[in-house]
């Protein structure tokens, strides 16, 4: 017997799931819901919930349709749908079902929410903001990393022992944490775990900011409802004993059935296959979701090649080690958080070696690697007797490095590069380097460090991050360089983190966008993070006429180019941009041998 028609529904689109529940308009009892990934192609997932409660209730109930969700808004902007806010809808959820509850903690796919309840006074609301770290989408992209399901990551965490750090506010720093883990012989199962503790510690010290979660919580949204071991995490964490939370069956659908059961909703009333159509329907005029594009960086193949050539007159001095005139050399050693670069010069400041390599959680044993590559190239040259007569550690782990191999000097990476800087352009007036999960940036005025600027929670627009999206995409980050200095419509992906700006790549692929659109896209927003995020830059002349950058990330020409295209300024860079840091280092070791060194000015206004 079909039931009577007069449904009310609420369909939930969020940034990486949807989900429908369907309810009696009475008694408010559930007759359908569904949950399911949509993998960004929304439409296709609408027509498989529609079609899952068309067969469920019949195709000629009618049902009052009222949408939420961070993707909702805009679904139901464009099809003149009732929206609801999806925390006021999980908040109508406690208040008409769970009445003492008195924290709610939702986690979903890029965004988490904390509501805190207490008797005769509304309800205080908090969200994340800016960061999806310790979200859905943060976990699934540690199970990629470690290759291994969601849900087996829950089984590993079951069999733990131990728990270590791991950065949650990030998902580049949490990459390089876990691979240190590794590279430790650190269990797996103890990875895991970790990784939920850290999820834990993001949620509550970003979201509570100081008020306390008391019991009886209710934890909702997919990552509680489906992965046991996060859910412990949280109650251990909080030191809150099982039976003072509760998890409801329907805990993954907590905002679509708060948007069905809510009183005096506005809904639209329709059979399930006209709102179907609805959805279907063309939408004139409404724009794609990646927005304007920004302009293409090249305007031909020809012009690229012209831009390389010029760029060229800026190569380091170099000299071969078989045509050396002395037996001397000074040795910089820059340890990065990802990579570990050595540079030897002699006494006239050219270059005689260079060593570029992964740490894989293992900084020593790439600087060893280093060391021993540069003796054996020196003995094949037949200069066994070259000797380093001062060195110097820069970098992430210069303390590390310059006590495990004895070396005479460590200083600041700052000054490295302003060093390696100064060499290149004397003239030099802003320098930007970005590291794989750093991002330097100094202001010159008359040869005095007068500003710093870092990256500090967040290293989207560092080398990790365009690195990881290449990857993901099965392209090297050479090989994704290339592609986006060919891009004919570069895509504006905006500035987020790298959790959000996944679900904008996958967006724009979606509507058509060409992996050299998507490319060069990310090299526009790494130079905007940098900009507008860091520096809060308001005019392009506080950088000055000389402007230098450095670092790994700017091997990739469409990084620089889109720099140019965004300051109006011409931008230079030396032919080993990722080692100027340590070229920079072993300048310092040479000039601190030569008499009467001029010191490097730094104002009193630099944070150094």
């Amino acid at each position: 017997m079909q039931p009577p028609p007069g449904f009310h529904a609420g369909l939930d689109v969020g940034s990486t799931t949807l989900k429908l529940v369907i309810v009696e308009p009475a008694g408010g009892g559930i007759v359908f819901s569904d949950y399911r990934r949509h993998h960004t192609d929304i439409a296709a997932g609408l027509r498989a919930v529609f079609a899952g409660a068309r067969e469920t209730i019949g195709p000629g109930a009618r049902v009052a349709l009222a949408l939420t969700g961070s993707a909702g808004m805009g679904l139901a902007e464009a099809h003149g749908l009732p929206f609801l806010q999806e925390v006021i809808a999980a908040a109508e959820v406690v208040a008409r079902r769970h009445p003492g509850i008195r924290t709610l903690i939702d986690i979903g796919g890029e965004d988490a929410k904390m509501i805190f309840f207490a008797p005769g006074r509304a309800p205080d609301i908090r969200m994340n903001g800016s960061c999806a770290g310790g979200t859905g989408a943060f976990i699934d992209q540690v199970a990629t990393l470690l290759g291994v399901e969601v849900a087996q990551l829950d089984a590993l965490a079951r069999a733990a022992r131990a728990v270590h750090p791991i950065a949650s506010r990030c998902g580049v720093f949490a990459k390089t944490d876990i691979q240190n883990l590794l590279a430790r012989n650190v269990p797996p199962a103890d990875i895991a775990a970790s990784v939920f503790h850290a999820v834990a510690l993001q949620i509550v010290t970003t979201l509570a900011r100081g008020r306390d979660i008391l019991p009886r919580l209710l934890l909702c949204g997919g990552p509680l409802a489906f992965i046991p071991g996060l859910r412990a995490a949280c109650l251990t964490l909080l030191g809150i004993p099982e039976d003072g939370c509760a998890v409801p069956e329907n805990a993954a659908l907590i905002p679509a059935l708060g948007c069905a059961i809510a009183r005096d909703q506005p809904r639209l009333a329709g059979t399930l296959d006209e709102h179907l159509a609805r959805f279907a329907a063309a939408r004139p005029g409404l724009p794609p979701m990646h927005g304007a594009r920004p302009g293409k960086l090249f305007a031909s193949p020809a012009a690229y090649g012209a831009w390389r050539a010029a760029k060229q007159r800026h190569a380091l001095p170099r000299v071969a080690l078989d045509a050396l005139d002395t037996d001397a050399c000074f040795l910089g050693i820059d340890s990065g958080s990802t990579t570990t670069k050595i540079v030897a010069i002699d006494a006239r400041e050219r270059v005689m070696f260079t060593f570029y390599e992964k740490n894989n959680g293992n900084p020593l044993a790439a600087a060893r690697k280093g060391l021993a590559r540069f003796h054996d190239e020196a003995a094949a040259a037949g200069r066994p007797a070259l000797r380093v007569a001062a060195a110097a550690a820069t970098g992430y782990g210069e303390d590390l490095v310059k006590a495990a191999f004895d070396l005479d000097q460590g200083l600041v990476e700052t000054i490295a590069h302003y060093l390696a800087a100064h060499k290149l352009a004397p003239a030099v007036t802003f320098i930007l380097d970005i590291g794989g999960q750093d991002m330097k940036a100094a202001f010159i005025e008359n040869g005095a460090i007068v500003r710093l600027d870092i990256n500090e929670a967040c290293s989207s627009g560092c080398g990790s991050f365009i690195e990881g999206f290449a990857n993901s995409l099965r392209h090297t980050a050479a090989e994704f360089a290339a592609l986006a200095c060919a891009a004919e419509n570069p895509c504006d992906l905006g500035t987020r983190c790298t959790v959000f700006m996944n679900s904008k790549v996958k967006q724009s692929l979606r509507e058509g966008s060409t992996l050299p659109d998507i490319a060069a896209g990310l090299a526009y927003s790494v130079v905007k993070n940098c900009l507008y995020k860091v520096l809060k830059l308001k005019n392009p002349a506080d950088l000055g006429a000389h402007i230098v950058v450095q670092g790994g990330a700017m091997r990739n020409h469409a990084v620089v180019r889109a720099l140019e295209h965004l300051t109006g300024r011409e931008v230079l860079f030396s032919d080993a941009p990722e080692l100027m840091g340590a070229y920079g280092a072993a300048l310092h070791a040479a000039r601190s041998c030569a008499p009467a060194a001029p010191p490097v000015k730094v104002e009193a206004a630099s944070p150094l």
